[in-house]
């Protein structure tokens, strides 16, 4: 990312135009005011000079020979989606204008430059890119404060943002998954980050959290007068995405109903309010994640097939805190810090002892868990160094392995999803070694077919050295 550059004269312009004499005009106008100004004769010399040295800003003409205006701003904006470009015409329409700023062109001014017009339009353009990027530091920063980054360095989460990584600058739809805590919406939340749509907004839904009688006016929006207590018209979710990235958390608790209606947004791109008959269209991704085996929701009949594998072209697991347990010395730390700063107050340090018995222990809440427990330590320990003593007297007897016996894993798990998981991995584990890990007789004998065990041995990191 280029390093942010003032909205003063001092700014630097590349002026792109066929025509020497409206370069040597804008280029003398320009320089008189401060600016530092370079100038390219076509499209393919504006692109090598904008590849060698990133401009703030970029004078593009759009009627030129070999390459039009409209074709280098594509470009332009392909190389890098901050590019700040303003279009210049001799040949000016309202049709011309309004598909320049389509493919993103800040503004459209017409020949002969006026040169108070242009010198404004300049100025509007640079103040308006400071004010995105000094928004977009703040939000990393807010974010950076609430814990919301992705925090780690074992090889299971560089695997994740490196999938992350290529899976962002597509338009694919993406299916996380993974355990409660694992950090599925902050995945999604980078994926977003790193994608086209970045200027977009992030629209999140928690279909949990939302009643089924609910959910489609929630995503769809409603007119006014469609149901008992429909006072108002209201905007949907997918309306509010338009243009950025809707994110259904949890959707494997969305409504059959709810599913056949997203199913036909994302077939058709079309959305309709509750009780509207106007087909709404709508430019939206959508990111999906549950913490439940949709596969098995499927053969329950609970979830649609159809829609499961509209929504799954690239699936991506989150590892459990469990099978990263080399990131939460780093997570600790992490954790400490920002607790400690929004409160403004000292930090404990934590002793070598302390880490090594919060590395050990299970996390079934994974980082979500081990975030409110680092808090409570933060708060509660008395001594200006937090001890093993510490973390087993604020949060619990430790246990390192994962028990057979029911007690123990209700004993261990808060939520029906957590013991499901657990007793699910223990039970398949049990299984393979009684076959000496021969895949295929387990599924046989399990009554389940090989590629659904292959799947569950990958969502449990299970191993026939019990690592997992």
């Amino acid at each position: 990312m280029r390093s942010m550059a003032p909205t003063t004269a001092s700014a630097r312009i590349l002026v792109v135009d066929d025509e020497p004499g409206i370069r040597q005009a804008l280029r003398q106008m320009l320089e008189y005011e401060g600016y530092e100004v370079r100038d390219a004769k076509d499209g393919a010399s504006a692109l090598a000079a904008y590849a060698e040295n990133p401009p703030d800003l970029v004078l593009l003409d759009i009627k030129m020979a070999s390459m039009d205006g409209l074709e280098v701003l594509e470009r332009l904006r392909q190389q890098d989606p901050d590019a700040v470009v303003v279009m210049i015409s001799g040949h000016g329409s309202v049709e011309t204008a309004v598909e320049a700023l389509k493919r993103g062109a800040f503004d459209f001014l017409e020949k002969p430059p006026d040169r108070g017009v242009v010198l404004r339009r300049i100025a509007n353009a640079l103040a308006e890119r400071d004010l995105e990027r000094e928004n977009a530091e703040l939000r990393k920063a807010q974010d950076a404060a609430r814990g919301g980054t992705i925090v780690g360095e074992s090889r299971l989460l560089q695997e994740v943002l490196d999938k992350v990584a290529r899976i962002a600058p597509t338009r694919a739809y993406v299916l996380i998954t993974g355990e409660n805590g694992t950090g599925k919406e902050l995945v999604a939340r980078e994926i977003h980050r790193l994608s086209e749509r970045a200027r977009g907004p992030f629209i999140e839904v928690n279909c949990a959290a939302i009643p089924h009688e609910l959910i489609e006016s929630e995503l769809f929006g409603h007119e006014k007068g469609a149901f008992t207590g429909a006072h108002a018209r209201r905007t949907g979710k997918f309306e509010l995405a338009d243009g950025g990235t809707l994110f259904l958390d949890e959707v494997g608790d969305m409504s059959l109903a709810a599913q056949a209606k997203v199913l036909r947004a994302l077939q058709d791109g079309v959305i309709q309010r509750v009780g509207g008959s106007t087909a709404i269209e709508v430019d939206v991704r959508v990111l999906a994640a549950t913490n439940k085996d949709v596969e098995a929701e499927i053969e329950a009949g609970r979830f649609r097939e159809d829609l499961y594998y509209r929504l799954n072209v690239v699936p991506l697991h989150v590892p459990s805190l469990s099978r990263r347990k080399e990131d939460i010395p780093i997570l600790v730390q992490h954790f400490a810090r920002v607790y400690c700063a929004e409160n403004g107050i000292p930090c404990k340090a934590f002793d070598p002892d302390a880490i090594a018995v919060l590395t050990e222990r299970p996390w079934p809440g994974n980082v979500r868990e081990l975030k409110n427990t680092i808090e409570r330590l933060e708060i509660l320990a008395t001594g200006e160094t937090i001890t093993a003593a510490d973390v087993e007297a604020l949060s619990g007897p430790r246990t390192t392995t994962l028990p057979g016996g029911t007690a123990d894993l209700i004993e261990r798990h808060s939520s029906f999803t957590d013991y499901r998981d657990a007793a699910e991995k223990a039970f398949l584990l049990a299984k393979l070694d009684e076959n000496e890990w021969n895949v295929s007789e387990t599924a046989r004998k399990l009554g389940m077919q090989r590629s659904h065990l292959y799947k569950k041995i990958e969502k449990h990191g299970l191993s026939r050295d019990g690592s997992g």
